[in-house]
């Protein structure tokens, strides 16, 4: 292994006595002392001080120790990695994805993918779409389901879903009994958005400005579960995707919006710059063969 060449320094440097570490490691005695004999030529200083036949390390050998322990503990890192890249059958899948899919897509999807691959685990995390697409860049989490697609460079996609956008009106508003409408219909209206950098607030602000103005955003909140519920307490009106709008929340009435670009897409992403680990990979791949068939 790569951390050999530094393990049998570090054993000595712990047990403090070449013929216990000979023992530990499972040499002969005159092998170890002609390798540290060797590391001290090399280094130009001695690292132990000896007092009979107990060493203890010096100055010298407490930083090369220091070293060495930091790079045993990454190369051990290294290979457990290595090991996760070669193997599809277990490990773990760091999984991010946005608040609102977490009630359907994402339970959905483990749960498929769990019949397959029992052994895999997987580390889950949820925050808004443009956290989500920096954290994958960064090497935080391996995917993320978000919506819509991220603008930063550097990442894959995968589409799973497109969801129709409706605006979200209390009972026995103006609006509420038409079949549809124009967004820009609502352009006077009050509106309850989700926070800057969620996915929402930029399909809200992309399609108010193709609709010619400046939505009025009276509150902010961080799940459409909230947005819905302020929506029936009559404090506005709310773009929301269709699947995802509350059917139980009381007063609460969801009008499609017309035109081809009132869709929300739910998609993967990954970073391109490096290689996923063979379960990531493998939960990808499963997901991009039942896309199709996602309920």
């Amino acid at each position: 292994m790569l951390s050999d060449g530094l393990r049998w320094f570090v054993v000595l440097a712990d047990e403090g006595q070449v013929t216990a570490a000979a023992d530990v490691l499972g040499i002969a005695q005159p092998t170890l002392s002609r390798r540290l004999a060797t590391l001290e030529q090399q280094m130009g200083v001695q690292l132990f001080d000896r007092h009979g036949r107990r060493l203890t390390l010096n100055a010298h050998g407490a930083l090369l120790f220091e070293h060495a322990r930091r790079g045993l503990d990454e190369l051990d890192a290294a290979e457990s990695r290595i090991a996760e890249l070669t193997s599809a059958t277990e490990g773990t899948v760091r999984l991010d994805f946005l608040h609102s899919l977490g009630s359907w897509l994402v339970p959905t999807l483990i749960r498929g993918f769990h019949h397959t691959a029992p052994r895999v685990r997987f580390a889950l995390h949820q925050d808004a779409s443009g956290h989500l697409a920096d954290r994958v860049l960064a090497g935080h989490s391996d995917l993320a389901a978000v919506s819509p697609r991220p603008r930063t460079p550097g990442l894959g996609w995968l589409l799973l879903d497109h969801q129709q956008l409706a605006l979200a009106v209390p009972a026995g508003h103006p609006l509420a009994d038409r079949p549809d409408i124009d967004l820009r219909d609502a352009a006077g209206e009050p509106f309850i958005a989700m926070h800057p950098n969620y996915g929402m607030r930029r399909l809200l602000d992309e399609a108010a400005e193709r609709a010619g103005f400046e939505p009025r955003i009276v509150l902010e909140a961080s799940e459409l579960a909230t947005a819905t519920g302020l929506v029936s307490a009559g404090l506005g009106v709310a773009l929301v995707p269709i699947r995802e709008a509350d059917p139980e929340a009381a007063g609460v009435v969801v009008v499609p919006i017309r035109g081809v670009d009132a869709v929300r897409e739910v998609g993967m992403v990954w970073a391109l710059s490096r290689p996923l680990t063979e379960p990531a990979r493998r939960f990808r791949d499963f997901v991009e063969d039942r896309t199709d068939t996602t309920p």
